[in-house]
């Protein structure tokens, strides 16, 4: 006689995959400063001692600068609308993604930082929740929130807060792209002025990185969404409108395809693929940044037979655009000088400290410095608090 046979055990299927193991329970915590080990301690940490801070800061509310962490920490937010390359997978499952992007602060910045996921996606819901929560923090940095409600959160939240304000997916990207840029035209000898973009995207990062190669004084770029290119004959609203007023002299009306006829520079922040038959026909030792992830817009390799210059947002390639070189730094230098706002100039001054970094090391497979290069933060967060002084954006 046999008896019942023993049930059979649960498996976890996710025991194989490393990232699980990374992730389970979280990758931060927070952690006292000093020991509480005897009562005197307790006194001084807690009550009846901080009273006397308390009431220190209501009488003089700078003196929380001091006082307090809240100047030394970034709340990274984000609705969970327009996740990495997932898109609009909610506030639960963006968690994780700003948990990363904290530990990113801490590893590359020595700035606290705490990930905060919103249950809305409300302009008006998101703005209050970040005023009401912005005195426990330094600097707001706004993440994977999708076009076009970021455009106006950001605007918002810069125009109503005294600390700094930055949406990474556009200003981060763009930054880094300027970087990479910078040190290609010095790859194939060209000025900045002198080259003609092409950017595929006209979202977030489309429209940031456009503004802030304007701003770097190149010479003309074409812009370029799911419809074609972005031209005066176009009903358009909102950045886009901006976009048809300030980019694309030369008119173009067609395709991206098209444009890229000639081009000096393909800038891909969409997705979607473009065909080796219009890389073809860009300009000799023309630059390709591809930077769709995990699947670049341009194949690498193809892009290579036609292109003097290749990036992509891959970690597995050479010349990674990857935002890490530049949000961490942004808001140390930003905090570190007592900055009221993040501004234009501090972002260009950023893109050359990247790019400074490079140095007599300079070629075609080294453009950019690697995510792990410890320079890189040091030297963004020394020029952007040199800027905000310059400027007088200090307290």
């Amino acid at each position: 006689m046999s008896g019942n046979p023993a049930p059979e055990q649960p498996t976890d299927r996710f025991a194989d995959d490393p990232a699980f193991a990374v992730h389970e329970g979280g990758k931060l915590s927070v952690a006292s400063t000093r020991p509480i080990s005897s009562i005197e301690d307790l006194a001084l940490t807690y009550t009846p001692g901080v009273a006397r801070v308390s009431s220190a800061i209501a009488a003089e509310p700078e003196l929380a600068r001091r006082f307090t962490w809240a100047p030394r920490v970034v709340a990274v937010v984000s609705d969970g609308t327009a996740v990495l390359g997932l898109g609009d997978i909610g506030p639960a499952a963006a968690l994780p993604v700003m948990e990363g992007k904290a530990c990113l602060f801490s590893e590359f910045a020595g700035l606290s930082s705490v990930p905060i996921v919103l249950s809305t996606t409300d302009v008006d819901e998101i703005v209050d929740t970040v005023m009401a929560i912005a005195p426990s923090f330094g600097g707001i940095n706004l993440e994977d929130i999708s076009a076009p409600r970021c455009f106006e959160i950001e605007d918002r939240l810069r125009e109503r807060l005294d600390i700094p304000v930055m949406h990474d997916d556009q200003h981060g990207t763009a930054i880094v792209v300027l970087a990479a840029l910078r040190n290609a035209a010095k790859v194939v000898g060209r000025e900045l002025g002198d080259l003609r973009v092409v950017v595929s995207g006209a979202g977030a990062a489309g429209v940031a990185c456009t503004k802030i190669l304007l701003e770097a004084g190149v010479g003309d770029i074409a812009v370029a969404d799911s419809q074609g290119v972005l031209h005066s004959g176009r009903e358009v609203t909102g950045l886009k409108q901006w976009l048809v007023e300030n980019t694309n002299q030369q008119g173009f009306a067609g395709s991206m395809t098209s444009a890229l006829e000639g081009a000096d520079v393909y800038l891909g922040v969409s997705g979607g693929s473009v065909p080796e038959s219009a890389i073809a026909t860009m300009a000799e030792n023309c630059i390709v940044f591809s930077l769709a992830n995990p699947i670049p817009e341009v194949d690498p390799e193809m892009a290579a037979k036609y292109a003097a210059v290749v990036a992509t947002g891959r970690s597995d390639l050479p010349n990674q655009i990857n935002n890490v070189l530049a949000f961490p730094g942004v808001f140390r230098g930003a905090i570190d000088a007592g900055a009221t706002g993040i501004t234009e100039e501090m972002k260009l001054a950023a893109a050359t400290a990247i790019a400074d970094v490079v140095g007599d090391d300079l070629r075609a497979d080294y453009i950019v410095p690697s995510p792990l290069d410890r320079r890189v933060a040091t030297a963004v967060a020394e020029a952007v608090a040199a800027c905000a002084r310059e400027q007088g954006i200090t307290r």
